[in-house]
């Protein structure tokens, strides 16, 4: 990492202050090279503490690494949706990218459906990237990195974490392993169902998902994917959960939600799920940060956005 003084750029965000353009352009190929190195689907042990959807909410990010320790004092993973609907998305991938770095083997970033170009052009981040630094080219350096990420992990070799959910297409965990991950999340297909689908606890099988994309999946669909593979539970994210978590299938799947008061107006609860070294689960549910603690420094560019995206739950 010649030249890149990592630990600098980490303490310049946790003081919530925008890295320069240049160094964001450097950050995201030396992660792309990092990335490279990693499989479809990444193998790790506990204990790691799991952290569900963001969605550049960077002040409650803040509020996670005080509740579960800062990196690398903890292992992270994250599993995706780092941008749009919140103010600050470039802060929070910023952060999480720069950990990664600084880190690798402690941080885990799986892909979402919002790391995506075609989404980010909707839901905010490109126009946040736009007000920040005045052109596409942070998003550009970006997206192009998004392209790296894994789409899955696999703790203790007993539990499957991925964004979404399940695919008709993929039986085997290893059949995830062959897929062209590094390109635009496809409009179909078993990548693209992996970071849209949702399980239907009023469901057995698949079904055609209200989102658009991906499928609903029931429970027999669940066991039937935990047997083959000889895991024990599946764990994604994806979706709002008013409670901050959700567990179905006699506790064969859990989603897991880490942004609170959703779009600073849905008032739910948030949680991070922390794995311990027997596999035991905990959910460490929290509440928004506090009003004083998202007040930016004096003469920051954070905190600028002015827009509030209009929610809409089906992303």
């Amino acid at each position: 990492m010649t030249g890149l003084d990592l630990d600098a750029c980490i303490e310049q965000l946790y003081q919530k202050r925008l890295l320069a353009e240049s160094l964001l352009k450097e950050i995201c190929e030396k992660t792309k090279e990092l990335l490279l190195k990693e499989s479809n689907v990444v193998h790790i042990k506990a204990p790691v503490t799991v952290i569900g959807d963001i969605h550049g909410q960077f002040y409650d990010l803040l509020e996670i690494f005080k509740i579960g320790g800062y990196c690398p004092h903890t292992n992270y993973l994250f599993l995706g949706d780092y941008v749009d609907r919140g103010l600050s998305s470039v802060e929070t991938i910023s952060l999480l990218t720069c950990l990664k770095l600084r880190y690798p083997d402690r941080v885990q970033l799986v892909r979402g459906n919002h790391e995506s170009r075609a989404v980010t052009q909707t839901y905010g981040f490109y126009t946040e990237c736009i007000r920040k630094y005045g052109s596409a080219s942070v998003w550009t350096y970006f997206t192009n990195m998004f392209d790296f990420l894994t789409l899955s992990v696999v703790i203790d070799d007993s539990i499957f974490c991925v964004h979404g959910g399940l695919s008709p297409s993929i039986k085997f965990i290893d059949q995830i392993k062959v897929l062209d991950r590094f390109r635009e999340i496809p409009h179909e297909g078993p990548m693209a169902d992996l970071v849209w689908s949702d399980p239907d606890p009023d469901k057995e099988e698949f079904a055609m998902s209200a989102r658009g994309a991906g499928y609903t999946f029931g429970s027999q669909v669940v066991k039937k994917f935990l047997h083959i593979n000889g895991m024990s539970h599946i764990l994604r994210a994806h979706q709002l959960c008013m409670e901050g978590y959700q567990v179905l299938y006699d506790d064969q799947l859990s989603t897991v939600w880490s942004a609170p008061n959703y779009c600073y107006r849905c008032g739910n609860l948030a949680s991070v799920l922390e794995v311990g070294e027997q596999g035991q689960r905990f959910f460490n549910v929290f509440d928004a940060a506090p009003e004083s603690d998202r007040l930016p420094p004096p003469g920051s560019q954070l905190g600028n956005n002015k827009d509030i995206v209009q929610v809409q739950y089906f992303l």
